[in-house]
């Protein structure tokens, strides 16, 4: 049966994503339901809750916290914006994926129009997300009905629908862009790079008054203006109709493009925006002595610059705007949490500190940055498995280069990248906080930010390894999902009051509070050992597999 048309053939290759994103979404919303009594149980505590709702107003808007809804929505309103992950690199993947490997010239050989090829693809990626949509309010309601939440299931269904609808917005950009780019991974890498551009426009007139001007360029702004979990606020029809329509719009325009165009070419761009040509000697045309051609580590360097380059300005950025603003809220952080025992505890269970100090504060703030660090590393894994799968890989093994020290070049240059990435983010957190003059210890500031190094490694030993035996989109979606299920061990189980040895499965468990106690030497060198183990064995496999198998 799946094989009768593209669009079930498509949505069968979507499964296991269908199930793992939409369950694992779903899973931390009941969680995090099911936490919020815990975090209500006196009106002082209640009163203090939402005291720190509006101490942290331009992460998320404040409304209704002291509510099952109104909490989740505040607190983890935008953490389910990692979904889009999915729709992102799908959508580079059905059309520019598939040129590039060659497959598309295939399919398009049948009597297979490509209006109708990338019609199909696109209601199987949104049947795919319409389910996980699905499975997120079944969760979602079922948290609400465990603690007598004041929302229906018709509730439940707009919140998934409105996740969903600025999920795929990313997807039908990336659908566009990919008309203009040669390469699938040029269009992520700008999707990505606009996805962090627009949360920080989102955040901007929460920050600064009278810029509310700013945000509304982003689509999250008009995702944001829909919270039907709060009680007696309800969902914004206009603004879900608006990220509709650039659905559409995007998805429409990408269709019209990829119809005229010349398979595995680009949209010519207007004449103004073309470079003029320039004359080159032979000596320069041909890259016979580019550094980069030296050697694998080398050439997998250079193929890694440019992403290197953007993550490096996400995560440093991030950890530079955590330093300057925890200056301004420590004082009054340091008041609502002393007057409240249960969100007392609840930060310094996170931050590992008294939290009368702001090291504490951002302490639990730059927990975030492994989990950013390891994504890096999750999308160098899937090019490394997309390079063997799409069949790159022979040619560079007929040079002929030892599998062994392909494999070992290529780790070896995105070791190099995630070491650059945290020695930048060292300095720009070091120069921020001098210049907001915050006081850290400059010894764990720099354990704080060069302990993320072990946790990518780990995840990208993880991804060659399981490279060995699965297909790119299973590999890529197995390490999402157990980011998520690290992320929600480490995020809501303290919350929860899991035990020491369930927090422990967690990897983010073994980054520990390196900002206010130093870096963790045996956790550390246990994540590494583990790294290396997981790098062997992918090594064993490589060396004795077929490839592309």
């Amino acid at each position: 049966m799946w094989f009768k048309s593209i669009y079930l053939k498509t949505l069968r290759e979507f499964r296991i994503a269908m199930f793992s994103w939409g369950i694992g979404m779903g899973l931390l919303m009941y969680a995090v339901l099911a936490a919020v009594p815990s975090l209500l149980t006196t009106p002082q505590a209640r009163a203090s809750l939402i005291d720190l709702a509006k101490e942290f107003a331009w992460f998320a808007d404040p409304v209704g916290v002291d509510t099952p809804g109104g909490y989740v929505t505040w607190k983890y309103g935008l953490t389910i914006l990692v979904i889009a992950i999915w729709p992102l690199l799908t959508c580079s993947r059905i059309i520019r994926g598939e040129e590039e490997r060659g497959s598309l010239d295939v399919l398009l050989s049948l009597p297979q129009g490509r209006v109708r090829i990338l019609l199909e693809k696109l209601a199987a990626v949104w049947t795919t997300l319409l389910i996980m949509g699905l499975l997120i309010t079944l969760l979602t309601f079922g948290g609400g009905q465990s603690v007598s939440a004041n929302f229906t299931l018709g509730d439940a269904l707009l919140f998934s629908l409105n996740v969903i609808l600025i999920g795929g917005f990313f997807g039908s950009l990336t659908l566009f862009i990919s008309q203009f780019t040669q390469e699938r991974r040029t269009a992520t890498g700008w999707t990505t790079g606009l996805l962090i551009l627009f949360i920080l426009l989102d955040i901007v007139h929460r920050v600064i008054p009278g810029t509310e001007w700013i945000s509304q360029i982003s689509p999250i702004y008009y995702y944001n203006l829909s919270k039907p979990l709060v009680p007696g606020y309800g969902t914004n029809p206009g603004a879900m109709l608006l990220l509709l329509a650039l659905n559409i719009l995007l998805s429409g325009a990408a269709l019209f493009f990829f119809r005229r165009r010349d398979v595995g070419g680009t949209v010519a761009l207007p004449a103004f925006l073309h470079q003029p040509a320039r004359t080159v000697s032979r000596e320069k045309a041909l890259p016979v002595n580019a550094w980069s051609l030296r050697s694998i580590y080398t050439r997998s360097l250079g193929m890694i610059i440019a992403p290197t380059c953007w993550w490096t300005l996400a995560i440093a950025g991030l950890a530079g705007w955590m330093v300057a603003i925890v200056k301004q809220t420590e004082a009054n952080m340091a008041t609502l949490f002393q007057s409240s025992p249960v969100l007392k505890d609840l930060l310094t269970k996170v931050g590992g500190g008294d939290i009368a100090t702001n090291a504490t504060i951002l302490s639990a703030l730059f927990v975030f940055l492994p989990v950013l660090i390891m994504i890096f590393a999750i999308t160098q894994a899937n090019r490394w498995s997309a390079d063997e799968e799409e069949g790159r890989l022979d040619l560079v093994l007929s040079t002929p280069q030892p599998r062994l020290r392909v494999l070992l070049g290529r780790f070896a240059a995105l070791t190099t990248a995630t070491i650059c990435i945290s020695v930048v983010t060292l300095a720009v957190t070091a120069l921020a906080a001098l210049a907001s003059g915050l006081s850290l210890d400059d010894s764990n500031l720099a354990a704080a930010t060069l302990s993320i190094i072990p946790l990518g490694l780990l995840m990208a030993a993880l991804g060659y390894l399981l490279a060995g035996w699965l297909r790119t989109a299973i590999d890529t979606g197995l390490l999402s999902f157990l980011l998520i299920v690290w992320f929600f061990i480490s995020f809501v189980g303290p919350g929860l009051n899991w035990s020491e040895t369930t927090l422990r499965l967690s990897a983010f468990y073994y980054y520990g509070t390196p900002l206010l106690h130093g870096l963790p030497f045996l956790d550390m060198l246990g994540v590494l050992a583990v790294a290396v183990v997981a790098l062997a064995v992918a090594s064993i496999r490589f060396i004795r597999k077929d490839i592309g198998r």
